[in-house]
């Protein structure tokens, strides 16, 4: 696994809401849209493969191309054969946004938590545990 992937990999974990009324490939569509908003994919990142979205959320993987050739069209994303679908531009704008205040307070949080002695590796931890209760895995 390449270094991108393993990036991706970490970074975009697709949740799919089965109850939400919106159309499974539009979710997929919506989330990638967030982590360009937010500054978690940018230009030539690598999205994962149909197959591994198909194997961790259950879902077709003709969606998930569905919602790739969506991206494409919105010229957010490429295709290209045989080597996958790789983000062509982002949508993150560092100065405005409705995230931008989300950002600040995660950015403030890290800082205090560096300054009270918390290491990287127990940062993540934390983080992790908090997202989980947040956004529980779907059963």
């Amino acid at each position: 696994m390449s270094f991108i992937e393993r990036k991706v990999m970490s970074v975009v974990v697709f949740r799919i809401d089965r109850r939400s009324g919106v159309a499974t490939y539009l979710q997929i569509v919506r989330q990638v849209e967030q982590a360009l908003r937010m500054g978690a994919l940018e230009e030539g990142d690598r999205l994962p493969t149909a197959a591994q979205v198909a194997a961790t959320t259950k879902v077709n993987p003709n969606t998930t191309l569905k919602a790739y050739r969506e991206l494409e069209r919105a010229g957010l994303a490429e295709v290209r054969q045989g080597a996958g679908t790789f983000i062509t531009r982002t949508l993150a704008d560092p100065d405005s946004g409705p995230e931008w205040p989300l950002r600040t307070a995660l950015t403030e949080w890290l800082h205090q938590a560096r300054a009270e002695g918390l290491g990287g590796e127990e940062v993540q931890a934390l983080f992790r545990a908090a997202f989980e209760a947040a956004y529980p895995p779907e059963k």
